[in-house]
């Protein structure tokens, strides 16, 4: 799968992040970039079946779980036009627009790591996420504290600064109930990575958040 081949690609990309160079380098993207994370998505769909069916792995080159090498520079003062990580999410089957968690494998020259949950949700259901909290207090907090979850996650994202309106200030979860991102992230080794076994090690983290998901997915209405 991935490679020190990978890593450098990578770290070149970086240096050399025109339209031109990459040109003269898409068989090297092809080979030591786009089949390795192929194949790794491949072999992820099994796992993600055992305790995540309702979520894809899509070995596709455009439009599965690969995301897109092209940056989107519309909105951007950064206007280089090459991802220069790995970016890897397995969304819900229901489809792209569902406001449903995800699993996310982010590879990186200056980075590795995996991410879980809803991240900058729409309004609706960002409203629908911060109910289930308030409302099952204790079931969030007993997901977000299990032993196998704080082995490797940790909850990540942006907050409000006050209590959002229509919630109790001194409701016992506020400070969750305050969140505008709804995901926790682990690292991952650069070791790991290159590791004959890494879409055990990856299946094995993400088995770990199963009962947060769950949690989320119950809050949108979206089954798990």
């Amino acid at each position: 799968m991935f490679s020190a081949d990978t890593y450098a690609f990578l770290n070149e990309l970086t240096q050399n992040n025109r339209r031109e160079w990459f040109d003269a380098n898409k068989a090297r993207y092809e080979e030591q970039v786009r089949e390795p994370a192929l194949a790794f998505i491949d072999a992820m769909s099994p796992a993600l079946a055992r305790f995540a069916p309702r979520f894809r792995a899509e070995p596709k080159k455009v439009g599965g779980s690969l995301m897109r090498v092209y940056r989107d520079t519309r909105f951007s003062r950064n206007k280089t036009p090459y991802k220069t990580n790995i970016g890897i999410q397995f969304r819900h089957d229901l489809g792209k627009d569902v406001h449903a968690p995800g699993f996310y494998v982010h590879i990186a020259p200056e980075e590795c790591f995996l991410g879980v949950g809803c991240w900058h949700p729409e309004p609706d259901a960002l409203k629908l996420l911060r109910n289930r909290v308030a409302e099952k207090p204790d079931q969030w907090h007993a997901v977000c504290q299990a032993p196998d979850f704080v082995a490797n996650w940790q909850l990540l994202g942006e907050r409000l600064s006050r209590p959002p309106r229509g919630y109790d200030p001194a409701h016992p979860a506020i400070e969750d109930i305050k969140r505008k991102d709804f995901i926790a992230g682990a690292p991952l080794d650069f070791a790991e990575t290159l590791a004959p076994d890494l879409p055990d090690i990856v299946a094995g983290r993400f088995a770990q958040t199963a009962p947060f998901m769950r949690f989320l997915c119950e809050a949108l209405n979206v089954p798990y």
